[in-house]
């Protein structure tokens, strides 16, 4: 991807930029390693980014837009959080129609990291609407449309549809 802003997302998930209320307690001594969601579960990596239940309706949410494309990946968190596609040759077709749409979607997670709520449908489209220009333009600038626009035309109308 062109976007500056889709390799931030992937740089500070895969580093661990954000920081696990684990991690936090042991810096400050304090015994309360719990989510900050307030779920009252440990708070893991994995847990903050995919297992709360506060963040799974989210997902779903993402898997079901992934229905509406005739997409169907298993519902895996090596998927939307590390890129970790299926080897089937038919899964790999849809990376560059996925991609956009995981990263997004840790992006309105990040957004909402201490928050003890889901992360908004409406922030995730909106992030995609932006993502979705800012590839067009720099597409346009580099007088190579056609790739962007292959990418982003199923993805256009779950955004319409939302």
């Amino acid at each position: 991807s062109a976007s500056l802003l889709i390799r931030k997302i992937q740089i500070k998930t895969t580093l661990r930029y954000h920081l696990m209320p684990v991690r936090v307690a042991k810096m400050s001594k304090s015994e309360d390693s719990r989510c900050w969601r307030r779920c009252g579960e440990m708070d893991t990596l994995l847990h903050c980014w995919w297992e709360c239940k506060l963040v799974q309706p989210f997902w779903k949410t993402v898997w079901r837009c992934l229905q509406k494309l005739t997409i169907e990946l298993p519902y895996d968190p090596a998927i939307a959080l590390l890129g970790i596609y299926p080897r089937d040759t038919g899964m790999l077709m849809h990376r560059n129609t996925c991609t956009p749409m995981f990263i997004t979607a840790l992006s309105a997670i990040a957004k909402t990291w201490k928050e003890p709520k889901c992360p908004s449908t409406d922030e995730w489209i909106k992030k995609m609407w932006f993502i979705y220009t800012m590839e067009c333009y720099m597409a346009m600038r580099k007088n190579d449309i056609w790739p962007c626009v292959a990418t982003w035309m199923d993805l256009e109308g779950v955004m319409l549809s939302k």
